[in-house]
């Protein structure tokens, strides 16, 4: 793996101000290689990762390479989840699960708080043989996820996707392991949402 840092957003805020934050947000793109835009992802970190971590809804992260250029981003909240039984698969995944979760047994479901990856992006307008790799970027997401795991306890950690093969791939394979547990769909967006999850 390259070298990178990883910022809080409100760290970087209080080294280099608020405004030359904005201004390097600015130049952050989500538009992939096949010309698609993720809007969603862009908006967010543009309009509102701010605004967010200072209300504490949740904190967005600044990964930057050795010339200071914003390589990617990811933001961390926690959100409680429900997962059913017959999404574990295994007894050892239950046995898991019950180390961090209550069984319902009427609902034949696991209530459990757990670490939501609420956003997650390489920037696109770093040149193609220069950017950090979904890989190196998922490493220094959960290497943070298991940071605050050892000061606060919890142990389940989830996102949304859409229904991408390109996306699944990349959660499903190791050594990310997210399994898909639940769906969701967005009325705002029409977009249907897939819940992954794994331990940690």
């Amino acid at each position: 793996m390259r070298e990178y840092d990883t910022y809080r957003i409100m760290d970087l805020v209080g080294i280099i101000g608020e405004n030359s934050v904005k201004e390097l947000l600015s130049d952050f793109s989500c538009e992939y290689d096949d010309g698609l835009t993720n809007a969603e992802i862009e908006d967010f970190l543009r309009r509102n990762s701010i605004e967010f971590s200072k209300r504490k809804m949740s904190i967005t992260y600044l990964v930057m390479d050795e010339q200071f250029r914003l390589v990617g981003y990811f933001t961390l909240t926690h959100k409680p989840i429900v997962v059913t039984d017959d999404v574990l698969k295994s007894n050892a995944n239950r046995r898991r699960m019950l180390r961090y979760a209550k069984f319902d047994e009427e609902l034949g479901a696991y209530s459990v708080s757990a670490f939501l990856i609420a956003q997650f992006s390489k920037n696109y307008n770093i040149p193609h043989d220069e950017r950090v790799t979904g890989e190196d970027l998922m490493d220094l997401t959960l290497a943070l996820i298991e940071d605050i795991q050892e000061q606060i306890g919890g142990g389940v950690v989830f996102l949304e996707c859409e229904d991408h093969r390109q996306l699944l791939d990349f959660y499903i394979r190791k050594p990310h392991s997210f399994f898909k547990f639940g769906e969701r769909y967005s009325e705002n967006d029409g977009v249907k949402y897939l819940q992954m999850m794994r331990f940690i």
